[in-house]
């Protein structure tokens, strides 16, 4: 379903095994550390174009090379750590008529987020999200998005729900490709945590960040 995505599908809390580590090499190592295992941003592909809005008519579905997941900042004993939560679990469908986007709706399934920690990871799926209770974060499309011929830029106004709780935000988005069978939408939304209910850990040594970032990219097939 892109965030600083103050994003809240994820939150990544370090664990004590992370802290034992940390004082063996030192956090300085851990951040270096986390900082290459980070991913990069969503980003259109080097050859996607603007899609031509006559071409793109049409209700489009989420395929295979999708991804969502969150973007946030762990501080560890004053280390400033980028942590990245990913998922290819994404469906869903995008209408578009004429040069609007008119309908979008997308769903992640927060279970199978994963960082380069799986006792992180385990505390996302268990203690922050309760992916068991709250299983999807989903985003509906609330406002029609127009589409400028020969710009890749567009703002979608929605809903996000996360852990059971939904707000109204507008995403930052790009959309490019051919525009007549395969289109890319790549975006990020900053979000507040306690806006949906969760709590930014903090063990001590180890602090996330109040905010964060949803962040996404999809790839679509014409139906």
């Amino acid at each position: 379903m892109r965030t600083r995505t103050k994003a809240a599908v994820g939150i990544g809390a370090a664990v004590i095994v992370v802290g034992g580590v940390a004082a063996i090499f030192g956090p300085g190592w851990y951040a270096d550390r986390a900082e290459e295992a980070a991913a990069d941003a969503p980003s259109l592909s080097a050859s996607a174009a603007p899609a031509d809005t006559a071409d793109s008519a049409g209700t489009w579905t989420v395929s295979d090379g999708s991804y969502a997941g969150y973007r946030l900042d762990e501080v560890l004993q004053g280390e400033d750590v980028t942590v990245t939560g990913r998922t290819e679990d994404v469906t869903g469908q995008v209408t578009i008529a004429g040069s609007e986007v008119t309908e979008a709706s997308i769903e992640v399934k927060v279970a199978t987020i994963a960082t380069d920690s799986d006792n992180r990871d385990g505390y996302f799926r268990d203690n922050a999200v309760e992916a068991e209770k709250f299983p999807t974060a989903t985003f509906e499309l609330t406002e029609p998005a127009a589409l400028a011929e020969g710009a890749t830029e567009v703002e979608l106004v929605g809903d996000l729900t996360v852990h059971g709780e939904t707000k109204s935000v507008t995403v930052d988005a790009e959309v490019g490709g051919d525009g007549a069978s395969a289109l890319q939408v790549v975006g990020s939304v900053p979000v507040t945590f306690a806006d949906f209910g969760i709590e930014a850990p903090n063990l001590g040594f180890v602090k996330v960040e109040d905010t964060g970032t949803v962040e996404f990219s999809l790839e679509l097939t014409k139906s």
